[in-house]
C-alpha cells in the first residue's frame, strides 16, 4: 500500500531532504548535500525563487516507511512572462516500485492539472542554476554537487510512465595537461588588443562582489537564448552570491572588461567539493567543513560551471582570454583534471569551444516530458 503525503512541517521537511542518504547509502559514487543548505532551499523565507513560484513537496510512504519523494514546482516567471505552459518538478527520488514512482508523479500531473499548464518536465529545479537532468550514463563514476546522482533503474520508471525524452545533456572532462597554450595565448594578446579589453583578477571574496552582480546580469543576457532559460531576478543575485560565490576560490573567478570597464565576459571554476561532501556526510560540524576548507584549497580536479560572454562579444574569441588566465592559475595551483557542467547536446557552440582540449563524454542525463490534460 503507497501512500503519498504532502510536507507540511519541519519534520517532514527533513525526512524529504534525509531519504537520499538511505537511498544511496551503499552507493560509492552518489555525493551528499550539506543537510543545512537543502532545507534552506525549501524554506521560504529564506530562498527568494519561492516569491516567483509555488512549490509542493511530496513523499512516498510504503509500510510506514519513506520510499520516494518529489518536488512539483510552478515557476510563474516562465508560466506568465516566457508563456511556457510547464510544470516542472525536481528532487525526484524513489525506490526500484513502479508504484512508488507512479504515485508521486500523479501528484505533480495534478497540480499541472490544476493549473492548466500544457506539459510537464523534469527531473528540473526552480531556475537553470539548479540541478539539472537524471542520469543515463556514468553511474560508476562519483558524482559532483552541481547535479544529481541517482540509480540506474530511474530511466525505466520515467518511461514506463509514459515520459519521452524532452532534452540531452552531456558531461565531458579533460587532464589539464590537454590545455595546450598554443591553441589560445597568441589569441589572447590579439582580441585583447583588438577590442581593448582587459582581464580581472581578485584574491579575495570581497573584491569580487562588487562585481557579481554584473556577472549575473551578464549571466541573464548571454544564456537569454537557451532552451528554458528562466532569469535570475534581482532579489534572486543577493541570494547566489552568498550560496556559490563565497564557495568559490576568488582566484577562480575571471572576468574580462573594456576600456570602459563594463563587463563584457566572466567564468565561474570551482574547486571539487565531491569527496569532501561524502567525507562530511551531510553535516559541516564538527568536521564536515574542515573537509570542504581543504578541498577548496587543495583540490586538484576542478569543475568550469559558467562561462558567459555578452551577446556583442560573442564569435569573437573572447573567452581566449578567460582559458589564458585559467592556464596561468590552475599552473600555479597544479590543478590536474578539469569537469564541465552538464551541457546541452544541442549546443554547436559550446562543443566548438572546448574542442582543442580533447575532452570526454564520461556522462549523459536528460530530463523528460509528458503532456498533460
Amino acid at each position: 500500500m503507497i501512500t503519498i503525503s504532502k510536507v507540511k512541517s519541519t519534520a517532514d521537511l527533513k525526512k524529504f531532504v534525509k531519504f537520499p542518504f538511505t537511498l544511496y547509502k551503499d552507493s560509492p559514487y552518489w555525493v551528499p548535500p550539506i543537510i543545512a543548505d537543502e532545507l534552506e532551499t525549501f524554506n521560504k523565507d529564506k530562498n527568494p525563487a519561492f516569491k516567483d513560484a509555488d512549490v509542493s513537496l511530496f513523499l512516498a510512504y510504503k509500510d510506514n516507511e519513506v520510499v520516494g519523494r518529489v518536488a512539483a514546482i510552478v515557476n510563474w516567471i516562465e508560466v506568465k512572462q516566457q508563456k511556457v505552459s510547464k510544470m516542472r518538478f525536481g528532487w525526484f527520488d524513489f525506490i526500484d516500485d513502479f508504484k512508488v514512482s507512479e504515485a508521486l508523479l500523479e501528484k505533480v500531473t495534478e497540480i499541472g492539472n490544476q493549473q492548466n499548464l500544457d506539459y510537464m518536465e523534469g527531473p528540473v529545479g526552480f531556475s537553470n542554476l539548479d540541478k539539472v537532468g537524471v542520469l543515463t550514463e556514468g553511474f560508476d563514476h562519483i558524482g559532483t554537487m552541481i547535479t544529481w546522482y541517482n540509480h540506474a533503474y530511474y530511466v525505466n520508471h520515467y518511461e514506463n510512465s509514459g515520459f519521452v525524452k524532452e532534452k540531452e545533456y552531456m558531461e565531458n572532462k579533460f587532464p589539464f595537461a590537454n590545455a595546450d597554450p598554443k591553441f589560445y595565448a597568441k589569441a589572447n594578446e590579439l582580441i585583447k588588443r583588438r577590442y581593448n579589453l582587459r582581464p580581472l583578477n581578485f584574491t579575495k571574496t570581497k573584491d569580487v562582489m562588487p562585481m557579481a552582480d554584473k556577472m549575473f546580469d551578464l549571466f541573464n543576457e548571454s544564456y537569454a537564448s537557451l532552451s528554458s532559460f528562466v532569469p535570475i531576478t534581482a532579489i534572486q543575485k543577493a541570494y547566489f552570491k552568498k550560496k556559490y560565490i563565497s564557495f568559490i576560490n576568488p582566484e577562480y573567478i575571471k572576468f574580462v572588461v573594456d576600456k570602459d570597464d563594463n563587463l563584457v565576459a566572466f567564468g565561474i571554476v570551482m574547486p571539487s567539493f565531491s569527496n569532501a561532501l561524502q567525507k562530511a556526510k551531510g553535516k559541516l560540524f564538527p568536521t564536515g567543513i574542515f573537509h570542504l576548507l581543504k578541498a577548496k584549497k587543495h583540490s586538484k580536479e576542478v569543475i568550469f560551471y559558467l562561462i558567459g560572454v555578452h551577446p556583442d562579444y560573442q564569435n569573437k574569441g573572447v573567452t581566449a582570454i578567460i582559458f589564458n588566465e585559467y592556464y596561468e592559475t590552475f599552473t600555479a595551483k597544479g590543478v590536474e583534471s578539469c569537469i564541465r557542467t552538464p551541457e546541452l547536446e544541442e549546443n554547436i557552440a559550446i562543443k566548438q569551444l572546448w574542442k582543442n582540449f580533447n575532452p570526454k563524454v564520461y556522462k549523459r542525463r536528460r530530463t523528460y516530458r509528458k503532456n498533460l490534460k
